[in-house]
C-alpha cells in the first residue's frame, strides 16, 4: 500500500508554519528558521535548508557494470564513490537534467532512460528531492566538466557495490539507494518503464 500524503488522517501531526525567516541565501543553498504551531498547540522552531533538487543516474553498460565517479567531498573530508548526480538549474526538467549531467560528468549518453522515483535523503532538515533515473544502451562520448570539477569514472558490477555497502565502504545515501532499486529491478521484484531518449524528453 502506497503511503497517503497530505491525507486528512495526518492532521493530528501536522505542523503550521507561524513565521518564516531566511538565515543565509547562497548561490546554492538557502537556511531557513521557522517558528512553527505543534499539533498540541504549542510552538516550536524549524531549521531547514531548501535545495533545488537533483537527479542520480544508474548507467549501466552493455556488460552489466556499472558507471560511478569518484568525487572528493568535502563536508566529509574523502573521495566517495557515487552514482553521477547533479542538481537541477531552475526551471528545468528531471529527466532533461539527467540527461545533461551524465553526458557532462562522465561523457556518455543512453539509448533508453526508465524513471524509478524519488529520494528524500534528508528529510528532518532539508526538502532536498533527489530524482533516481536508469540508463542503458550507453555510448561514450566528451567528457565536459564544471570549472573546479573532479572526479574519475570507475565502472563495478553489482556483487562489488554489493559487497561494499556491506562493508561500509560505500556510504553515499543516494547511491545505496540506486542499488537497492538496481538489485530490486534485476530480480523482478521491482519494475521500471524504459523509454528511447527521444520518446523521453
Amino acid at each position: 500500500m502506497k503511503p497517503e500524503s497530505g491525507s486528512s488522517e495526518d492532521a493530528h501531526l501536522r505542523e503550521h508554519c507561524l513565521q518564516s525567516a531566511a538565515v543565509y541565501e547562497g548561490s546554492f543553498l538557502k537556511v531557513k528558521r521557522d517558528i512553527v504551531r505543534l499539533p498540541d498547540g504549542g510552538e516550536a522552531s524549524r531549521e531547514y535548508i531548501v535545495h533545488p533538487g537533483a537527479v542520480m543516474i544508474v548507467p549501466i553498460l552493455d556488460d552489466g557494470r556499472l558507471l560511478l565517479e569518484r568525487q572528493y567531498r568535502y563536508p566529509m573530508g574523502r573521495v566517495m564513490l557515487e552514482f553521477p548526480a547533479g542538481k537541477l538549474d531552475a526551471g528545468e526538467a528531471a529527466l532533461h537534467c539527467a540527461q545533461r549531467e551524465l553526458l557532462e560528468e562522465t561523457g556518455y549518453s543512453a539509448r533508453e532512460w526508465a524513471h524509478a522515483g524519488v529520494l528524500h535523503n534528508a528529510i528532518a532538515y532539508s526538502d532536498e528531492g533527489i530524482e533516481i533515473f536508469f540508463a542503458k544502451g550507453l555510448t561514450a562520448g566528451q567528457r565536459s566538466l564544471d570549472v573546479g570539477e573532479f572526479l574519475d569514472i570507475v565502472t563495478h558490477s553489482t556483487a562489488e557495490l554489493d559487497a561494499f555497502a556491506a562493508a561500509g565502504s560505500m556510504t553515499d545515501a543516494k547511491t545505496l539507494i540506486g542499488l537497492l532499486w538496481l538489485t530490486r529491478w534485476q530480480s523482478g521484484q521491482w519494475a521500471l518503464d524504459w523509454r528511447p531518449a527521444q520518446a523521453s524528453v
